[in-house]
């Protein structure tokens, strides 16, 4: 019987205004431009999320209505997708490195009626396909340069279409309140495209008891409280980055940090220090081949130094902290000092409790990497039909290859095949305008996610790979691809590797 989730049964928007309520002037965002922090608290989130929802009631805004988001992360997106969820809008995220036929079919498909875009690069795709998208009711811009002589009535500036929110709102006091207390747990909030790996890209469509779920799934491995610091850079079109950016923080009451630019992600990584960090492996990779990179150039005395100290701390960090003995700490400490303080520093990841990899499998080296020079690395696995996390390693005990136990929120078991099924309040409601695919996905309450995996050691789940991406060999064995991809990239000098045959 898995145990009932402790937050509060109040959708993502609701706990918004919960927040404002009980801590006002607490920092909520900080949003760095042109090199300064521009703190935002959480009245003034909530505040400026209301004027964006009652905005998009004056223009005949109604429940359901979808928004989209064409924009690096910032502030404007969540406070804009916060706005949209006030009113009971669905915000559907459009990554902003599609190339236009990608960023139409999007926006085509998920009958957006107003769209968010960062400046002129993403403004222009939607107007290089304006005449296939009739349902598009306004283009609202957060960097109108470059734009100020386009002649388009569906054309405004964010603080334009903010201003009219605050007009409309003047007009009908109380109004955003009324709208945030008819909302349930099962009002619709996000839909997230999928890659489309197979055809076209899937619209997820996550409810908000979905993102309860998935918020308890994150606060619950990841330990993210009030006290918590995050550096948003990932896709917010992910669910990786929605559960780290939006769902734990607005349950928590965590602060979310929006750098420059994905330019600037290493500089930013050092400013914020941020307590909790979630990386891709490809993240991690590379900030491992920099660190081996510049270790071999220094060459001599500072390449035997950490040499010995890798060698000594590795087996160590393989036993869990309640093991170590006196000996172990003072070894740990004295290499702190000496060395691992200056690396985690280089990577901006000294003050991190939890530091998280998840999307794709990480190799063992890279792994054990982390964890001997002092970062907390776990593995986690989920997927956007999962709300975030279903399974993620315990701190008390990280059993490497594996991705960790089931969270609290998630039901795990594995088909005959050894296909990883998996049911909870965090599975998704379906895809939209796709039924067949709906029907294939969710069977009897059980998400089915392509994905092959087995228990080891003690309920650890380990992925083996993709279920159409396994290879039966003549003699009848099955190889997993990825495993053989994955060694090769352990390599300093190999970025990408695909095994055909």
């Amino acid at each position: 019987m898995k145990p009932e989730n402790p937050l509060h049964k109040f959708t993502l928007p609701q706990m918004l205004r919960e927040q404002a309520r009980k801590r006002p002037e607490k920092l909520a965002i900080r949003q760095k431009d042109f090199g300064i922090w521009n703190p935002y608290t959480w009245k003034e989130y909530y505040n400026q999320s209301r004027q964006f929802g009652m905005a998009l009631l004056s223009i005949g805004f109604k429940s359901g209505d979808r928004v989209g988001i064409l924009s690096e992360n910032k502030a404007e997106w969540v406070i804009s997708q916060m706005g949209a969820g006030i009113v009971s809008a669905v915000c559907v995220g459009v990554y902003s490195t599609s190339p236009t036929p990608e960023v139409a079919y999007v926006v085509g498909h998920a009958d957006i009626e107003a769209i968010v875009c960062e400046d002129q690069e993403q403004a222009d795709k939607i107007f290089e396909a304006i005449d296939d998208l009739p349902m598009l009711k306004k283009i609202i811009v957060i960097d109108m340069r470059g734009l100020r002589e386009y002649k388009s009535d569906l054309l405004i500036s964010y603080k334009e279409f903010q201003q009219l929110g605050k007009i409309f709102e003047e007009k009908n006091p109380g109004l955003a309140d009324a709208r945030l207390d008819k909302q349930d747990l099962d009002t619709e909030a996000l839909m997230i495209y999928t890659s489309g790996s197979t055809g076209k890209p899937k619209g997820a469509i996550i409810t908000y008891k979905n993102i309860r779920a998935g918020a308890w799934g994150a606060i619950e491995r990841l330990n993210i409280n009030s006290n918590s610091f995050e550096l948003s850079y990932l896709p917010l079109c992910h669910v990786a980055e929605q559960f780290m950016t939006n769902f734990g923080p607005v349950y928590t009451g965590a602060t979310i940090n929006f750098g420059e630019s994905i330019r600037t992600v290493q500089q930013d990584l050092r400013e914020v220090a941020p307590t909790y960090f979630l990386g891709v492996p490809r993240i991690w990779e590379k900030l491992h081949s920099e660190i081996i990179i510049k270790i071999n150039e220094a060459g001599g005395i500072r390449k035997k130094i950490y040499n010995w100290a890798m060698d000594v701390c590795a087996p160590i960090r393989e036993k869990m902290p309640h093991e170590w003995n006196i000996i172990d700490k003072s070894k740990l400490t004295f290499f702190y000092w000496v060395i691992f303080r200056a690396l985690q520093n280089f990577m901006g990841l000294r003050q991190v409790k939890l530091a998280a990899s998840g999307a794709a499998p990480i190799s063992p080296q890279v792994f054990q990497f982390f964890r001997t020079v002092g970062i907390p690395l776990v593995e986690g696995y989920g997927s956007t039909e999962l709300s975030g996390l279903a399974t993620a390693h315990n701190l008390s005990k990280v059993t490497s290859g594996t991705v960790g136990v089931p969270a609290q929120v998630a039901e795990i078991k594995l088909s005959d095949q050894g296909e990883i099924l998996v049911r909870g309040d965090l599975v998704f409601k379906g895809y939209y305008k796709n039924e067949a695919a709906t029907r294939d996905s969710i069977v009897d309450s059980w998400f089915h996610t392509g994905d092959v995996g087995e228990w080891v050691d003690d309920n650890n789940l380990k992925i083996i790979d993709r279920i159409k991406d396994i290879i039966i060999t003549a003699g009848g064995k099955n190889l997993s691809p990825s495993e053989i991809e994955n060694t090769m990239k352990a390599s300093h000098y190999i970025k990408e590797c695909i095994v055909i045959g």
